[in-house]
């Protein structure tokens, strides 16, 4: 017994003795490496998936385990915490908080892919005159240009913030038709969520059917769990869902698959490519769940997620050669077992006081609205059977009557939070640290308490891949690149579906579309290296775009 709790013991001091710690962006961030080497070169990860439950408090993990009744998958691969704030806030929206996760680089509220106008918060390194709202590359664009297989997934429509975040640019998350388009452009492999009436005609502002423009760049579209598993495409673009998708509790499995679907399905199609693969999936509703404080919505979506997180896990591990990163962006809702009616009975109070209600339900709060007739006539029955409260008072019946069309879960939400004493601070996010949870050969994770930002620095760096280089080769200053080459520069945004820039150099006429990869050489179409971005008031291209005028 001594002499192998010796040798366990010098093991681990070993591993301790060799710990490999890295200074990122005015944080201490730190990767443990089992066999007392340090992998930071010849790193033998070749494929990274992100998952992120976006708005996920520690209290859902801990409510949703109480409720499976066992642990969660994510349990066993908590390694540290992650600081969440903006460049210029102490609580996140979730545009900066996934453009740190996807570029390394802090930003402010609304923005995507872009940097902010300022960074004020402490420690934050002033943003430089002239690159305010200048796009930046994420990882998975940089996984792209280095010849691996790209992917987003996501519960919520596909340009929403956190996966737009991934594969767009713009200081404006509800510009859906900038983001759209440059996701559809930005040469992604697989593409699967919700959002489809964002690239037909009638859901843009632009009027462009991004619809035909997939089917054209020769994606297999599909719009059922059955079309995406008999796929045999290398590009694949799923949509489920006309905006977002549904609750998985509520989910009809004929016409939406779970979030575990999902991911395993992306993973067969990007582990096809030789280089590698990077892959973001996201379990979009854990956020909208919290901000109406529907404890039926988070516990669905959390355990939804963490069945997608164990898809990642399986190939993760027969694969030998993939890191993965479960992490949320920010806390939301300040969710917390236990309320103010829980004062003086906490610690008497048994399991069953807090799960019990909530094992009654069998659908969120928004999957009860649809139970519901037109006039409202059937809430005590309804009720009843789906949420499992047999005790509504007048004013609550009152309040579910007067509900707004597709927000009855912020109305039913808080009436079994009541009745299973869990406790809300806000309807908006909270600025506290979230868990981070990583696997990765060799144990190569990081580890500690981190910056959101470490977390694309520690994807970019067992990836082999160099950000501020792809930055540079992605958006170059457009007008600033043409002129001092002699050319003329027009930046043209009269055609609302089809805004360019006109560039014209002796014989040479170049037409770069905004949004796509697409350039126009006499007429000639070229394929770039990477989308046109207008962010509003420049203009950024690829330096493939700046070297077709000589």
């Amino acid at each position: 017994m001594l002499n192998r709790f010796s040798t366990r013991a010098a093991k681990m001091m070993l591993a301790v003795t060799t710990i490999v710690t890295a200074t990122l962006g005015g944080s201490s961030a730190a990767w443990a490496v089992e066999d007392g080497t340090s992998t930071t070169s010849g790193s033998p990860i070749k494929n990274v998936i992100i998952l992120i439950p976006d708005g996920m408090a520690n209290d859902a993990t801990a409510l949703a385990r109480w409720y499976k009744g066992s642990s969660l998958t994510i349990d066993s691969m908590a390694s540290g915490m992650v600081r969440t704030h903006s460049a210029d806030a102490p609580i996140a929206d979730s545009a900066p908080a996934g453009t740190a996760f996807a570029t390394g680089h802090k930003s402010h509220t609304g923005f995507v892919g872009v940097l902010p106008d300022k960074a004020t918060m402490p420690g934050q390194k002033p943003i430089a005159k002239g690159d305010e709202r200048k796009p930046v590359a994420s990882v998975l664009e940089a996984s792209k240009l280095a010849g691996k297989a790209t992917g987003i997934v996501a519960t919520s429509e596909i340009m929403h913030a956190t996966p737009a975040d991934f594969s767009a640019h713009y200081p404006d998350r509800k510009n859906y038709d900038a983001l759209s388009k440059q996701q559809v452009f930005n040469g992604i492999d697989v593409v699967l969520g919700g959002g489809s009436k964002y690239l037909e005609p009638a859901g843009r502002k632009d009027g462009n059917n991004l619809v035909a423009s997939i089917k054209a760049l020769g994606y297999d579209y599909v719009t059922t769990p059955a079309a995406m598993k008999a796929s045999t495409s290398g590009k694949l673009w799923g949509m489920f869902s006309p905006a977002g998708m549904s609750y998985n509790m509520d989910r009809d499995p004929a016409k939406q698959p779970s979030l575990a679907q999902m991911t395993s399905k992306a993973i067969e199609v990007l582990s096809k490519n030789e280089n590698g693969f990077f892959l973001m999936v996201e379990g979009s509703k854990v956020d909208w769940a919290a901000h109406a404080n529907d404890p039926i919505g988070i516990i669905s979506d959390v355990l939804a997620f963490d069945d997608a997180v164990k898809a990642a896990m399986d190939f993760a591990k027969a694969d030998g050669q993939t890191a993965v990163i479960a992490v949320s962006d920010h806390q939301n809702g300040g969710l917390t077992i236990g309320n103010a009616a829980t004062t003086g009975t906490y610690d008497k109070e048994p399991l069953s006081t807090f799960i019990g209600p909530l094992k009654k339900a069998k659908l969120t709060g928004e999957g009860v609205e649809s139970k519901l007739d037109a006039k409202r006539t059937n809430i005590k029955a309804v009720m009843k059977q789906y949420y499992g409260i047999s005790d509504l008072t007048s004013e609550e019946v009152a309040a579910i009557k007067a509900a707004e069309q597709g927000s009855l879960n912020y109305v039913v939400g808080p009436m079994i939070s009541k009745r299973a004493g869990i406790g809300w601070t806000t309807g908006g996010h909270t600025g506290g640290d979230v868990v981070l949870y990583t696997y990765a050969p060799n144990n190569d994770r990081p580890f500690g308490v981190i910056d959101n930002t470490d977390v694309a620095k520690y994807m970019a760096r067992v990836l082999n891949l160099d950000l501020d280089s792809v930055s540079k080769q992605l958006f170059v200053p457009a007008k600033q690149a043409f002129t001092a080459k002699g050319a003329t520069y027009k930046l043209d945004l009269t055609d609302v579906k089809n805004p360019k820039i006109l560039v014209t150099k002796n014989n040479t006429k170049l037409e770069l579309q905004i949004y796509k990869n697409v350039a126009l050489v006499n007429g000639k179409k070229t394929a770039l290296e990477g989308v046109i971005v207008y962010n509003g008031v420049d203009a950024f291209v690829p330096q493939g775009a700046v070297d077709l005028i000589q």
